[in-house]
C-alpha cells in the first residue's frame, strides 16, 4: 500500500530528498514485469510442444507490442519437438522469431550441462551450443539443473556471459524433508557468488502455495540484490495465488501464458494476472488491447491441436507425488497405450518412495523421468529394484551430479559397485566432441548448428538434416 507522507523534507547523507520523491520511486520500482511463455511452456504444457511456425510467425508483432519484459520462445522439449515431430529446423524457428521481434528480449530454457538433451555433455559442445543461442537471436538463458547442483550450471553461467546474453540462475523448487528456504537461500547466494544476473524459482510441478512463496521471496529478498522471477504450473489450482503472495513479497517478473495456452498444467494467465495489479503499484502497464487480440488468435490456433490438448483439470494429487503435469499426463497416455491404466493410482503412490530413495531429487527433467520410469517397473513387474534403466544406475553412480539428499545405501550396493560411484563434476569426465563429431557427419551436417543438432538427437537430427541438406 502506497503511504503519502506530504513534502516533508528528509536528509539521508548529504542529499536531502522530499518524502513524496521517495514514495513515487519506490512506487515505480515496485512494476511486475511479466514474461510471455506461450511459444514455450505454454504450448509445452498444453499442446505437448506441437506448435508450428505457421501459427507463430504472423502473431509475433502483436507480442512484441505488449510491453512483456520479455519471451519465452525456445528451450525446453521446443529443440526436440521441432525436428521430431514437426519437421522445422528449431536454429531457423529461432531465427524467424528474432527477425519479428524488435523491441522484447527473447528467452530460452537451458538444462545446464545437459543443455538440451537428456545427458550431459562436455564443455566444448555446451559453449558452442550458447554461443550459436545467442548468435541466432537469444537475449536471457535461464539455467537449471535437475539436482540443484551447482557445478553443473557454472560453465553454462560462464558461456552466457562471455557470449553477451543475460544469465538467469535457477532454483528448483520442491518440497521434502531435506529442502528448506534456508537451503534454498544458500544456493542462490552461491549462484549470486558465480554472476547471475537474475534468479528464477522454478517451480515446475506447481508446489510453491501461496504463503510459502512470500516468505521464500522475502527472505530471498533480504540476501540477495538481483531481480527474482517466479515460473510456475498451475497444475494443483495454486498458482494465480501463489504469484499474487509473490509479488507482494516483492518479486521481480512472473512467468504467465496467453489465456488459450494458460492454466493447467500450464502457467497463470496473462490477461488475469494484468487485471489483478492493474491500477495499482504493481501495475505492469501491458497493452490490454493487444493482449487481446493475442488471446483472440491463439484460441482459433488451438482448434488446429485438438487431438494434443491436455486436461485442463485442476490436479491437487501432485502436491503428494510432485509428477510435474506434463509428465503426469504422458505417463497416463503410455499406460493407456499398453492397457496399464489401472495400476495409475498406485504408481502415483510408488513415485514418493523411489524419490526417497534417491535422495529427494526434485522431479523434473530429467529426475522426474528417472524416478516416474523406475516407480512404473516397481509396480508392473510386482518386484522393487529387479530391472532398473541405465538411467537409473548412472543416477546412482553420479553421472548427473550429487543428489540432494542420502542414496538408500541398500540399494546402492544392490545395483552398482562402490568402484563405479564417481565424486567429481560429471562432465570433467568427458572429452570433447564438437570438432570429432562435425568431421564425422560432414556430408550431411552443413552448419555449426547441424551439427549440435546431431550431437543432442542423433536419431531424429541424421534423418531430419540429411532430408533438409539434400
Amino acid at each position: 500500500m502506497k503511504i503519502f507522507f506530504g513534502n516533508i523534507n528528509l536528509t539521508i547523507g548529504r542529499k536531502k530528498y522530499k518524502i513524496k520523491e521517495i514514495d513515487k520511486r519506490l512506487g515505480e520500482n515496485m512494476t511486475v514485469k511479466f514474461t510471455e511463455t506461450v511459444l514455450r511452456d505454454g504450448q509445452q504444457s498444453l499442446i505437448a510442444t506441437r506448435l508450428k511456425n505457421e501459427d507463430i510467425i504472423p502473431i509475433l508483432e502483436s507480442l512484441d507490442q505488449v510491453g512483456y519484459h520479455s519471451l519465452e520462445v525456445w528451450g525446453g522439449a521446443t529443440f526436440d519437438s521441432c525436428m521430431r515431430f514437426l519437421n522445422e529446423d528449431p536454429w531457423e524457428r529461432l531465427r524467424k522469431i528474432r527477425k519479428k521481434i524488435k523491441n522484447t528480449k527473447l528467452q530460452m530454457l537451458l538444462r545446464g550441462q545437459n543443455i538440451l538433451g537428456y545427458k550431459h555433455y562436455p564443455d566444448d559442445v555446451l559453449e558452442k551450443f550458447i554461443e550459436k543461442s545467442v548468435e541466432n537471436g537469444i537475449d536471457i538463458i535461464r539455467i537449471f539443473d535437475a539436482l540443484n547442483d551447482i557445478r553443473n550450471m557454472e560453465k553454462a553461467i560462464e558461456f552466457t556471459k562471455k557470449y553477451g546474453a543475460e544469465a538467469q540462475g535457477s532454483i528448483v523448487y520442491t518440497q521434502s524433508p531435506i529442502h528448506s528456504n534456508q537451503s534454498f537461500i544458500i544456493k542462490a547466494k552461491n549462484l549470486v557468488e558465480r554472476g547471475i544476473d537474475s534468479l528464477c524459482i522454478k517451480d515446475m510441478a506447481g508446489l510453491l502455495t501461496p504463503f510459502a512463496a512470500y516468505d521464500l521471496i522475502k527472505e530471498l529478498k533480504e540476501e540477495i540484490s538481483i531481480p527474482i522471477e517466479m515460473h510456475s504450473h498451475n497444475t494443483a489450482g495454486l498458482a494465480f495465488m501463489t504469484y499474487l503472495k509473490a509479488v507482494e513479497a516483492g518479486v521481480d517478473i512472473i512467468d504467465t501464458a496467453i489465456s488459450p495456452f494458460s492454466s493447467g498444467t500450464a502457467q497463470p494467465t496473462t490477461e488475469t494476472m494484468a487485471a489483478v495489479f492493474e491500477g495499482r503499484e504493481y501495475d505492469p502497464n501491458l497493452n490490454n488491447k493487444k493482449l487481446s487480440e493475442i488471446g483472440d488468435y491463439f484460441r482459433e490456433v488451438r482448434k488446429g491441436y485438438q487431438e494434443y490438448l491436455s486436461s485442463f483439470e485442476v490436479d491437487p494429487r501432485i502436491i503428494i507425488n510432485q509428477l510435474p503435469g506434463g509428465m503426469l499426463s504422458n505417463l497416463r497416455n503410455q499406460l493407456k497405450e499398453q492397457e496399464q491404466l489401472d495400476k495409475f493410482d498406485e504408481i502415483l503412490a510408488e513415485i514418493p518412495k523411489v524419490r526417497k530413495d534417491l535422495g529427494y531429487p526434485p522431479l523434473v527433467t530429467p529426475s522426474s523421468q528417472i524416478v516416474g520410469t523406475q516407480a512404473t517397473f516397481n509396480v508392473i513387474t510386482g518386484e522393487k529394484y529387479e530391472f532398473v534403466s541405465n538411467e537409473f544406475k548412472n543416477y546412482l553412480r553420479g553421472m548427473y551430479g550429487r543428489p540432494p539428499g542420502e542414496l538408500n545405501q541398500e540399494l546402492v550396493e544392490k545395483i552398482i559397485s562402490k568402484s563405479e560411484i564417481i565424486s567429481n563434476r560429471p562432465a570433467d569426465n568427458l572429452e570433447p566432441l564438437f570438432a570429432k563429431t562435425a568431421a564425422k557427419i560432414s556430408d550431411f551436417a552443413k552448419t555449426e548448428e547441424d551439427v549440435l543438432s546431431y550431437i543432442l538427437f542423433p536419431e531424429v537430427a541424421e534423418k531430419f538434416l540429411k532430408e533438409k541438406n539434400k
